[in-house]
C-alpha cells in the first residue's frame, strides 16, 4: 500500500501541489520540503512494528471446557461473512484420537520420526495461519480462533511454561479477544461427568487453582459470562460483535443451532437459556470443604460460592460488558 493511499489528508495535499505544476499557483519550494518531510514521517509510521494498517486483524475466544464456549462459539459463527475455527491450540499436549491424523501437518510432525522443536510447530502453525488470514480476507470473512485453553491448564501434572495462543497470535496480528466464563461449580460438575479431569491432583481445589492462572493471562481482555449471555442474547451478542467487529445477525437465535463444531459436549438444545444446576454428587460436596481456592475463584468472577444457590452472575463488577 503507498504512503498517500494510507494518509487520505496527505494524499489531497500532494494532489493539490500535482495540479498546481506548471501554474503561478506553484508551492514554493518551502511547501514541496514540508510535503516530502510529512512523506517521510508517514512512510516511518508504516514501517514502523505494529503500525496501523499493517497488520491484519483476528479474533480469539478463550474459556474452559464446559463453560458453554461451543454455545456461544456458535452464535458468533452464525455472524455473516464470519470463519470460526473451535479448539485451537497448536502447541496442545493432547493425543489425537488413535494417532490417525492424515490432514494434521502439526499431528504428523509430532508423530513422525523426528518430532521438531516447539519452536518449529509454532513457525508451521503460524506460517499456515497466514495462508488462512490471506484467503480469509480476500473473501471478506473475519477469521475467529477458539482457543482450546483445556490442553494449556488442565492437562498434565502442571500448568506449562508456554506461550498461549493469545502470545501467539499478537507476534503477527492486531488481536480481538474475549474471555467467556461461568460459574466454577456448574463447569467443574460438567468437567467430572465428561472424565476430563486431566490434572493431578483432580480435585476442585486444583481446578479452582488452574482457573485463576488462566484468568491472570486474561485480565486485561474483555469477560462476558454465560450466565449473563443466556439471560439476555440479542443484547449480548450484540456487544460481542462490537468487542470482535464483527457485523451482527439478529437471526443467530434460529441458525445457531445447525452449525456443527468440535467441542459440543453440552446439553444442547435449539433455544438459548439457563439450565438448572445439575445435581452436586457427594463427592464433590466433600472436595468444597478441602477447596481454599474455589471461594475466591468466586468472588473474582462474581458468582455466589454456595452450591445450594441459583447458577447466576451476582455482581457486575467482574464483566467487561
Amino acid at each position: 500500500m503507498s504512503t498517500t493511499a494510507s494518509f487520505p489528508a496527505l494524499a489531497a495535499l500532494v494532489g493539490a501541489g500535482a495540479a498546481g505544476r506548471g501554474s503561478a499557483d506553484l508551492p514554493s519550494a518551502l511547501r514541496q520540503a514540508e510535503i516530502s518531510a510529512l512523506l517521510t514521517e508517514a512512510a516511518d509510521l508504516l514501517a514502523a512494528p505494529g503500525a496501523a494498517g499493517t497488520r491484519p486483524v483476528l479474533r480469539s475466544l478463550h474459556h474452559f471446557a464446559c463453560t458453554g464456549g461451543t454455545l456461544l462459539s456458535k452464535c458468533i459463527a452464525a455472524m455473516p461473512c464470519t470463519r470460526l475455527l473451535s479448539e485451537v491450540d497448536p502447541l496442545s499436549a493432547l493425543a489425537p484420537n488413535q494417532g490417525f491424523v492424515p490432514t494434521d501437518l502439526i499431528g504428523l510432525c509430532k508423530q513422525g520420526s523426528a518430532p521438531p522443536s516447539q519452536a518449529a510447530l509454532i513457525q508451521i502453525f503460524m506460517a499456515g495461519l497466514a495462508t488462512l488470514s490471506d484467503l480469509s480476507n480476500a473473501e471478506g470473512r473475519d477469521l475467529v480462533l477458539r482457543d482450546h485453553s483445556h490442553s494449556h491448564y488442565c492437562y498434565g501434572p502442571s500448568v506449562p511454561q508456554r506461550p498461549s495462543l493469545r502470545a501467539l497470535l499478537e507476534e503477527d496480528y492486531e488481536v480481538l479477544s474475549l474471555v467467556t466464563l461461568r460459574h466454577p461449580l456448574d463447569s467443574y460438575i460438567s468437567l467430572k461427568r465428561q472424565n476430563w479431569v486431566h490434572f493431578s491432583p483432580g480435585n476442585l481445589n486444583e481446578y479452582a487453582r488452574r482457573y485463576l492462572l488462566f484468568l491472570e493471562e486474561y485480565a486485561d481482555r474483555q469477560w462476558l459470562r454465560y450466565e449473563d449471555f443466556v439471560s439476555d442474547p440479542e443484547v449480548q451478542m450484540q456487544k460481542i460483535c462490537s468487542c470482535l467487529r464483527l457485523a451482527y445477525n439478529p437471526d443467530f437465535v434460529t441458525l445457531f443451532s445447525a452449525l456443527r463444531l468440535s467441542g459440543d459436549s453440552g446439553r444442547g438444545g435449539a433455544e438459548i437459556g439457563l439450565k438448572p444446576r445439575r445435581e452436586v454428587p457427594q463427592e464433590i460436596l466433600a472436595e468444597l470443604k478441602a477447596a481454599p481456592n474455589y471461594e475466591p475463584l468466586c468472588i473474582r468472577l462474581g458468582y455466589n460460592p454456595d452450591p445450594e444457590s441459583v447458577p447466576v452472575a451476582q455482581s457486575d463488577e467482574t464483566s467487561s460488558f
